[in-house]
């Protein structure tokens, strides 16, 4: 533990929520929800305008719809926000060389490796202050900076900064601070670990304290029970590590009852390989091998893998693998947990060229709505207009999709900087009409978070 507040976290508020109100002037103060727009989609972020109508991330956007309705629903645009995310990773980097992105929105910074001097609680709020304010003036958006003496504290000290704030822990007043958080406040505590402890009466971070580390030895075993009590009393040793190599990125389900059905299993195949491509897109990797994990009604578990010609982040290739390796598993008998992960991750990307050969075959069968990976090639049509999506037209110039449907797509003719835009409606096949790539934002039309 640090004797003094050199550890910065980073969090950027709503981040791509807060870039598409950014992008799309019609949009700002407005009510804007980020994720999977399909029947199984899932709500990747929430602007803060959606966030008192209940809505919030990792809800399904089924129920998001019927607790606000009148939202912008919107496709992530993960090439907008990585140009976003490298602008405010370059600024951290101005601070210090020991810099831990964990996400495209945030960060852990090791101040006290750098060239500043943050000595003192004071310095390091102004070193925090100044960055908030340099990350206004280039991206236009608002971030929450936590600033501690470990990982753990500067992150809970962000949380508590959201949105648009700075929050200042000072050593010495960890044990005062943690003690009346939940339990699940502190890392490493999930719904199970939750759950045993709140059995055995301790659900706050002083409650765990109070408890003492023998009965957490007992309720949670050698290294979880001491891992827990040292962070209970707010020590955390963990270093800033600049170079995060994660060794692989999977997402997996477990069923209440049992999947039988062949369509029914392809189907959530298919959603996870949507969410794992996404996690690897927002992670800004690239994966060369594609896993599939099944678990039968009788526990026994088969692990599948397929690696690529090269590295990709295409959501579709991701999703044809899965399917690929899920044909050759017999899944009749019943499965209880489906899964799909990535694996030999790079920093860049190699397309897939037999990526569209099979998108035919991909079409033609049932499917959750997916979030388009690229835009559609030349010769593609119709082309598939999801909300949100950049497109430029031959009279009116750039604009985004607003909707589609019955053969029509509407579009409202805006850019970052410009003033709110008109809105007009096509054939979904108007030649005109074409996806184009995201426009930079305009810092200064961004404003100020609510």
């Amino acid at each position: 533990m640090r004797s003094e507040p050199t550890i910065l976290h980073l969090d950027m508020d709503a981040f791509y929520a807060a870039v598409e109100q950014a992008a799309k002037p019609s949009l700002r103060g407005k009510p804007v929800i980020v994720g999977g727009i399909g029947p199984r989609g899932v709500v990747a972020t929430a602007s803060y305008e959606a966030r008192p109508f209940g809505v919030h991330s990792a809800m399904p956007t089924a129920q998001a719809r019927r607790l606000c309705p009148h939202a912008a629903y919107l496709v992530p645009r993960f090439a907008a926000y990585r140009t976003v995310s490298d602008a405010v990773m370059g600024l951290l980097a101005e601070l210090s060389p020991l810099v831990e992105p964990l996400s495209l929105d945030e960060a852990y910074v090791d101040l006290a490796a750098g060239t500043l001097d943050a000595a003192t609680p004071d310095r390091a709020r102004a070193v925090g202050e100044a960055l908030r304010e340099r990350i206004r003036e280039v991206t236009g958006l608002s971030g929450s900076v936590g600033l501690a003496g470990s990982k753990m504290l500067a992150k809970i000290a962000s949380e508590q900064a959201k949105p648009d704030g700075l929050v200042l822990i000072e050593p010495g007043t960890e044990r005062e601070l943690l003690a009346p958080l939940p339990i699940r406040t502190l890392p490493g505590v999930g719904p199970a670990t939750e759950a045993t402890l709140r059995r055995a009466g301790i659900s706050t971070v002083g409650d765990a304290v109070r408890a003492g580390e023998a009965e957490l030895l007992r309720l949670l075993g050698r290294a979880h029970g001491a891992g827990l009590h040292a962070m209970a009393n707010g020590v955390d040793e963990r270093p800033v590590v600049a170079e995060r190599d994660a060794k692989s990125i999977s997402v997996e389900d477990t069923f209440d009852t049992d999947l039988a059905d062949r369509d029914r299993v392809l189907a959530e195949v298919v959603r996870l390989a949507e969410v794992c491509a996404s996690r690897l897109r927002g992670a800004g990797r690239s994966a060369r091998t594609v896993v599939l994990k099944v678990r039968r009604h009788d526990f026994t578990t088969l692990t599948r893998s397929e690696t690529l010609r090269g590295p990709t982040d295409d959501p579709a290739v991701v999703e044809e693998a899965a399917v690929r390796l899920l044909a050759a598993v017999d899944t009749t008998s019943g499965v209880r947990l489906l899964g799909v992960g990535v694996s030999g991750l790079a920093d860049f990307t190699q397309e897939d060229l037999f990526a569209q050969a099979s998108r035919g075959e991909r079409e033609r069968r049932p499917e959750p709505s997916r979030v388009p990976a690229r835009t559609a090639a030349p010769g593609d049509a119709p082309h598939r207009w999801y909300p949100g999506r950049d497109v430029r037209h031959e009279a009116y110039g750039p604009g985004w999709v607003q909707g589609s449907g019955a053969g029509r797509v509407t579009v409202r003719f805006e850019q970052p900087g410009s003033p709110p835009g008109r809105v007009r409606t096509f054939a979904v096949d108007d030649p005109r009409l074409a996806p184009a790539e995201p426009l930079p934002l305009t810092p200064a039309v961004a404003g100020p978070r609510p």
